[in-house]
């Protein structure tokens, strides 16, 4: 291998270990060097982090077989992307915590856009990245936060009912049997219960409108005994601080008693954002939670205590009362965002906004992911690849984080203690502009 960490830098014995831990998750001895060289290709400094750069980086003098190795590890391999996360988590938690307790549960997912049909999971949807529908694939993640820093811990690619009843397209792309088609709320709360298994440090869960909203979401989140400060849409239905539906009928003579509750033309829950506009001047308070570029962030908020009233005809006792968060910031003609939460009734205002807003942490780590260690730079099509890839751009991403909390917070991809040589001169990746020709 022609990349090399310096002879005794401590930062080698530190990444030497790391490495070796991930490669015993990885199982056979056969992917041990692979699988450190893969890791070692995404946290080298260079713009491309695909399989065919990477390998002239690590081997310029036999970048064939390197390829070879490197695809082979990434794309056919049949180990276990949860083992080897499991191992991450075990490192980088570790180091995280060691700088203040866990905060909080981020779920989110992330868009990669993609051109064709044939990679798996593409297809016509909405991509966070460019901000509205296109063509791409999107996979479900959850975080585990500290005040400064966070790491995914559960990754997995979301699978739209097009590709999911399509036999052929599965077959092709090696689509594993026991995958289903399921909602992003389902395959957050797999993985949600999948760490309460794993008994990972708890905190509360975050998530946007696009989870917070689906109610079967929140009541299961709090089955699993945790509390939440989920985003929910504007036109959710909460019933007015004080109130709840009817109660049941009385029974009459005859007839089968009812035990539902009830609402009528004159008692009927609203819309959160009809509740926020009727909120008084005095309701709404600035708040910063957290230090920008160049000032504080902040905006006004303002926070109630409701009954959730989705569908609760249907229920014999009414929801539980939890709080409604809203912010409406300064200058803008109404509420920009809502949030319910089940955070005791004793949180103050300033807590509420400061844990909606702890979401902001894994912007980072998917900027960096995505920019730095190639999350987004896989060009395989299949399923086995996608993830595998997934999950080594995480453990890269985990030994960086490790490395902030206990020593650098400034350190990056690129800028460790790794010396790469040269590519060679006549090298070009597959896709470059080939010479005489305009870029």
């Amino acid at each position: 291998m022609s990349s090399e960490i310096s002879e005794f830098s401590p930062q080698q014995k530190r990444l030497t270990a790391y490495l070796e831990g991930l490669a015993g998750a990885a199982g056979h001895a056969d992917r041990n060097a692979p699988l450190k060289n893969y890791c070692l290709g995404l946290l080298l400094s260079g713009e491309r982090k695909s399989v065919e750069p990477m390998a002239a980086r690590l081997a310029p003098d036999n970048v064939r077989r390197m390829h070879q190795s490197l695809h082979h590890i990434v794309a056919d391999a049949p180990w276990s992307d949860a083992d080897v996360l499991a191992e991450v988590r075990g490192y980088a938690l570790t180091a995280m915590r060691g700088r203040g307790p866990v905060q909080a549960w981020i779920v989110d997912d992330s868009g990669f856009p993609k051109k064709g049909k044939h990679s798996v999971g593409v297809a016509r949807q909405y991509c966070g990245q460019v901000g509205k529908q296109e063509n791409c694939r999107v996979a479900v993640s959850l975080s585990v936060a500290t005040s400064t820093a966070s790491l995914p811990v559960a990754w997995r690619l979301y699978l739209p009912q097009i590709w999911s009843d399509d036999q052929t397209l599965r077959k092709r792309t090696g689509v594993p049997e026991e995958i289903v088609f399921q909602t992003k709320p389902a395959i957050a709360l797999e993985q949600i219960r999948a760490a309460v298994q794993q008994e990972l440090p708890q905190g509360p869960v975050l998530a946007d409108a696009a989870y917070g909203t689906d109610t079967q979401f929140r009541e299961a989140i709090t089955e699993l005994g945790l509390p939440y400060v989920l985003g929910v849409m504007s036109s959710v239905s909460v019933w007015k601080p004080g109130e709840s539906p009817l109660p049941k009928r009385e029974r009459k003579a005859t007839g089968r008693p009812t035990k539902l509750l009830r609402r009528d033309a004159d008692h009927r829950p609203v819309a959160v954002k009809a509740l926020a506009l009727s909120l008084p001047a005095s309701d709404w308070k600035t708040i910063a939670w957290r230090r920008g570029t160049k000032q504080a962030l902040r905006s006004r908020f303002a926070a109630v205590r409701v009954r959730p009233a989705h569908r609760d005809y249907w229920r014999s006792e009414p929801h539980a009362e939890e709080w409604l968060l809203v912010e409406w910031p300064n200058g803008e003609e109404e509420p920009s965002k809502y949030w319910l939460s089940t955070l005791p009734a004793a949180a103050t205002l300033k807590a509420l906004a400061h844990l909606a807003k702890q979401r902001w942490i894994i912007e980072r780590d998917y900027e960096e992911l995505k920019q730095e260690l190639g999350l987004g730079h896989f060009e395989g099509r299949g399923w086995r690849g996608f993830h595998h890839h997934a999950t080594l751009c995480i453990a890269a991403y985990g030994f960086l984080v490790a490395e902030r909390s206990r020593f650098s917070p400034s350190t990056r991809a690129g800028q460790l203690d790794l010396r790469a040589t040269p590519l060679p001169s006549h090298f070009q990746p597959r896709g470059a502009p080939r010479p005489g020709r305009a870029t």
